[in-house]
Parts: C-alpha cells; structure tokens; sequence
C-alpha cells in the first residue's frame, strides 16, 4: 500500500480527471504552502540544534555542486535529443536542476515514517541545489543566444536579489534559522504545533498538487512525446549524481534518499517566477507540463521507492 499522504494526491488526480468541482480555494493553499515551507525550515533547525560543526562545509559544498553541474550536463541533452529551441532548454535546466518543495516534504515524510536516520541538514539543500541551478539555466541561456533573442533578460543582480528574497526561501531559511535557535524545547509552544500538524498540512497540499496535475496533464498533445519521454526518463537518471555524493560522503540512508530525490525532481513554484522573468520567449506551459504534470507525480507515486531500491542496490 502506499503512504497514505500520497494516497491525497491520488485522489486529487482522480477527482480532478473526472473534472470534479472539488477545489481548494487559492487563499487557503496560499497558506498551506507558507505553512509546509516554514514547518520543513523549522524541522531541519531544530535538528541542527547544537549540533553545527566545520564537517558540514564539504557536505555543503558537494550539494552545491549539484546545482550547478546538473543543468550544464541537461542542456545538450534538452537541444539535441530533445529538441528545443535554446529558450526553452535553458528553461528545463534551470527547473530541473532546480528542486520540488513538495516532492522533498513528501521524502522526508516517507523516511521518517521507515524509521531511517536523516540529518538535519537536508533542509538546506533545498536552497543549496535550487539557487545555483536557476542562476546557471539562465546563464545558459545568456551564453548560446544572441542578444536580439535577449528582450527580457535581467541583469545579474536584480536576478540574485529576486531569488534570494523568493517567498519559499526566505521561509525555509528562516525556519531553519529559527529551529536552530531555540531547538526542540524552547519554542515548543510554536514549533510542536507546526511539526505534529506536519503530515496534515502536507495531505492537504498534496490534494491540491494532484488536481492541479490533472488540468495540466489534460494539455498533453502527442507533439510533445519527447519531453514527455524526458520527463519520466530523467528522474531515475538525475537519482543517480544525489546518490552517489550521498554515497562518497558517508551520509545516512534516510539523507541519501532524500538528496537522490532532490536531484530527480523538478521545480514548479520558484523557477518559473524567475524564468517568467528572465526568460521572455520561454514557453512556461511547456516545462510546467513536464515537471508539474508528469516528473512531480513519477516521483511522489514511484521514484522515492525506487530510489531508496536504488540505494540498496548500489550499497551491496
């Protein structure tokens, strides 16, 4: 049987496929989705609490690594097996070599459930792959178009400052911040009723994901075979570089499944405000379809079993 969250994002596929009038209101998952980024910054504070030290700066930096390098190995691939135009490529490697918010809650969920050992620090490595990989798929796309294909390309600045002040990451990295702070005993009174309402907030949300994905899977045409190809190949695929830095640095399991299955998602909230931005002649829809309607529910319905079998595997 599955975890029973993912069983809210069935029936939110389901309901919505059969095009139910059932629907969450905007304002109410407006909130969910403040609550869910907030609840997993607090989560990885608090299990950070006093536990901080100089051996989590090669972690860092390995993870870090990941958002750069995953994008620069996507792009050729995008342009010319693929098959898209240079806008949209830099797109798909600035989303899918950035993470899903959601798929990482719905793993962190699943590993705690298992009872696998998790380090604190996998929160931060929803900032540390998604940052570099939105920075490098625009730079992509700065690099290999000409300037008159470039209308609405920002300058470098303002696109740092608009990422970083991004409502999601201010949230996590200020959870993290605050749980780091005050630990699990002195601010109890907040925190222990965001994280034991933890697994509610997500089963609503992920309602809410599932209906969304079955509007947008309705728009599947079979023109786009090849990035619907791409999306169900590459997740398994992108699980591959998250496991073997996991592997090489010695991390727990519980970690190594979520940081695999960081690297196999996609991102469908902060990387298209940016690239929307950046971007002009990108189609949005295009990528949206792909990761949203297609990787998003492969890796909350198969990948992180898959990738924990994976990691099994791999370890002998």
């Amino acid at each position: 049987m599955p975890d029973i969250i993912v069983m809210f994002f069935l029936l939110g596929l389901i309901a919505g496929s059969l095009r139910s009038d059932l629907a969450i209101p905007k304002a109410v998952y407006d909130i969910l989705s403040l609550l869910l980024m907030l609840t997993i910054g607090l989560k990885g504070g608090m299990a950070l609490y006093g536990k901080l030290e100089w051996s989590l700066l090669t972690e860092v930096l390995a993870v870090t690594a990941l958002g750069f390098l995953i994008p620069l190995l996507l792009y050729p691939m995008l342009r010319y097996l693929v098959r898209l135009k240079i806008a949209d490529a830099a797109s798909f490697c600035a989303h899918y070599g950035s993470v899903s918010a959601g798929t990482f809650a719905v793993a962190l969920a699943w590993t705690e459930s298992r009872g696998l050992a998790t380090s604190g620090q996998v929160t931060l490595y929803l900032v540390l792959l998604e940052l570099p990989a939105i920075i490098t798929g625009l730079w992509l796309y700065r690099r290999f178009s000409s300037p008159a294909e470039q209308p609405g390309a920002t300058k470098t600045i303002p696109l740092w400052q608009e990422t970083l002040t991004n409502r999601s990451v201010i949230l996590l990295v200020g959870g993290v911040v605050i749980g780091l702070l005050y630990g699990t005993e002195n601010g109890s009174q907040v925190t222990g009723t965001l994280t034991s309402a933890f697994a509610l907030i997500l089963a609503l949300f992920l309602l809410e994901m599932g209906l969304v994905a079955a509007e947008t899977l309705r728009k599947v045409q079979l023109r786009h075979w090849r990035v619907i190809a791409f999306a169900l190949c590459m997740p398994p695929l992108l699980s591959l570089p998250g496991l073997l830095t996991g592997m090489a640095l010695g991390l727990e399991t519980g970690t190594i499944v979520i940081l695999a299955t960081l690297t196999a998602s996609a991102s469908y909230i902060a990387a298209p405000v940016a690239v929307r931005h950046a971007i002009a002649d990108a189609d949005i829809g295009l990528v949206m379809l792909a990761s949203l309607g297609i990787t998003f529910p492969f890796n909350v319905l198969i990948g992180i079993e898959l990738y924990a079998w994976m990691l099994s595997a791999m370890s002998g």
